[in-house]
């Protein structure tokens, strides 16, 4: 096995066992690496490689972003993630009159393969992972970045990175779906099926519990909601006529990581356990990485206060602890500003310097799943795998998680637990440093990252010069064609890719699918 060092020890010098197991106090035989992976899934875990540090960013023009990629970059982060802003999100270019006032706010506008050459210029994208938080039009990004690679001279096999491409959690917790739910699950199969015969490094869907606890679930609900959906996913890409080992082991997972440290440190273990009991009960894999749950984590942005916003530094260091203790294979931490507006530069170095002196002088990444053998996160650990499975069992019961959403379950549930936990708050039940508990007379002044006020009128300038310099005839064709295909069983991915390498528009790319498929509006819950 490769390690970091050859000898592990403590700041005291104290030696670390070589591969810490839990047989070395409590004489327990299941070790990291090994099924049901309780303990992580690789034996030595940090001690052979660092999780990879993946800054969430993007703000503004695709030039902005890209300044600040190369910055972190520069400044030790070993993974890009990409924001876009709301219209992206939703598939709807810069000069549409439903995105005015949202362009560039949130994430980067991009609504091009202009744009997309602009994000990753001097950036090599066979030497860096990216991972795009995308959903409904996740398959054109894709495309976009695919095309920008062939452009780089990149084999197909050395593109890195993962795409959210998680349209369930859009409906149930979010709320950027565009298609209803059965076409917007043929883009995402479409996707893994192109992917797996043509793009094998790359993490097709990363399906996220974030968005879910953000919006108000417990930690249960959280795993509980995630899984289900995967499993949704899974059935969708098997009914193609795939075979599990094609797909699942590019699956990738994405938690948020709360306040209650031991909870969190718990539900990672969990989740992973839960994870290959569904896989094995349901559809016996035989390659074990198809078991296997690898996962993303960001700490949480709705635990941020705009109240005393550099307390936020502290809850940033301790959640990302725990999911590092709790095994993550790659790790946002949020900017202490980020209740106030975009992180800052500053405030972006900090939280990638938090990662950094997790990794480098706490010596947490020298010990393999140093919570084991503890007895409040064993016990906790299997109530939260308990209290899942039932949970998961429930929405089986009720004909799966797309057939839940569109009762309202899980939107229900959801509405109940972020309730419950304002009600915590504005009770003082619960207690918020500097919200309703050690409250200062004035807060630190903080402000946020600025954004250039004319950049709609900058995208709006680039789409009509796209317009007026490409091939009109040969662009429509590819629209056209994509329409047609769109009512067929005919795999959409070539069609799209197509069409962006002939300078058609995000927006262009939704509108001609949407002829076909149509829009849908979720449930609320009530």
């Amino acid at each position: 096995m490769d390690l970091r060092k050859e000898r592990f020890e403590t700041l005291g010098g104290l030696p670390i066992s070589p591969v810490p197991s839990s047989k070395d106090s409590t004489g327990d035989e299941e070790a990291p690496g090994q099924a049901p992976y309780t303990r992580g899934v690789h034996e030595t875990m940090y001690r052979s490689r660092y999780w990879t540090m993946r800054q969430y960013a993007g703000f503004s023009s695709a030039e902005e972003t890209n300044t600040r990629f190369r910055t972190l970059l520069d400044r030790g982060q070993s993974g890009l993630s990409v924001a876009f802003d709301l219209p992206t999100q939703l598939g709807m270019d810069s000069d549409d009159p439903l995105s005015f006032g949202e362009v560039g706010r949130v994430g980067v506008a991009i609504d091009s393969i202009d744009d997309m050459r602009s994000l990753f210029s001097g950036i090599q994208l066979d030497q860096v992972s990216t991972s795009m938080t995308i959903n409904s039009p996740a398959i054109i990004l894709l495309a976009l970045y695919v095309a920008v690679g062939e452009e780089q001279g990149i084999l197909p096999e050395n593109l890195r990175g993962t795409v959210q491409n998680d349209i369930l959690k859009e409906y149930i917790a979010r709320g950027t779906h565009v298609f209803p739910p059965e076409q917007s699950m043929r883009l995402i199969t479409d996707l893994i099926e192109y992917c797996a015969e043509n793009h094998p490094a790359w993490n097709t869907i990363s399906i996220s519990g974030y968005h879910i606890r953000e919006a108000g679930a417990t930690a249960v609900e959280e795993l509980a909601f995630t899984l289900s959906n995967a499993l949704a996913y899974v059935d969708a890409a098997l009914s193609t006529g795939m075979d599990i080992d094609d797909f699942a082991p590019r699956l990738s997972f994405f938690f948020g990581c709360h306040n209650d440290f031991f909870e969190e440190v718990s539900k990672f273990r969990a989740a992973r356990r839960l994870w290959y009991r569904l896989m094995n009960e349901r559809y016996h894999p035989k390659n074990p990485k198809s078991s296997m749950l690898r996962f993303h984590t960001q700490t949480a942005g709705v635990t941020l206060t705009a109240q005393q916003p550099l307390n936020n530094v502290a809850r940033v260091s301790y959640q990302a602890l725990s999911a590092v203790l709790g095994g993550t294979q790659s790790l946002h931490t949020n900017s202490y500003d980020e209740a106030i507006g975009l992180p800052t530069d500053e405030s972006a170095t900090i939280a990638l310097r938090t990662q950094q002196i997790l990794a480098e002088e706490t010596g947490v990444a020298d010990v393999v799943d140093p919570m084991a053998g503890s007895y409040h996160v064993e016990a906790l650990t299997d109530r939260i795998e308990s209290e899942a499975y039932a949970l998961i069992c429930e929405i089986e019961e009720m004909g799966g998680a797309l057939t839940a959403l569109k009762s309202g379950f899980q939107q229900r549930r959801i509405h109940e637990s972020a309730w419950k936990q304002t009600t915590d708050v504005e009770a003082y039940n619960r207690k918020v440093i500097g919200v309703n508990h050690a409250k200062m007379a004035e807060d630190p002044d903080v402000e946020g990252q600025m954004i250039d006020p004319t950049i709609a009128e900058q995208q709006t300038k680039k789409l009509s010069e796209l317009r007026q310099n490409r091939d009109d005839a040969q662009s429509m064709a590819a629209l056209s064609a994509l329409t047609v295909a769109a009512a067929t069983d005919e795999n959409l991915f070539p069609l799209i890719l197509t069409a962006v390498k002939a300078k058609c528009s995000v927006g262009e790319i939704m509108n001609a699918m949407k002829i076909e498929f149509g829009t849908w509006m979720a449930p609320s819950g009530f």
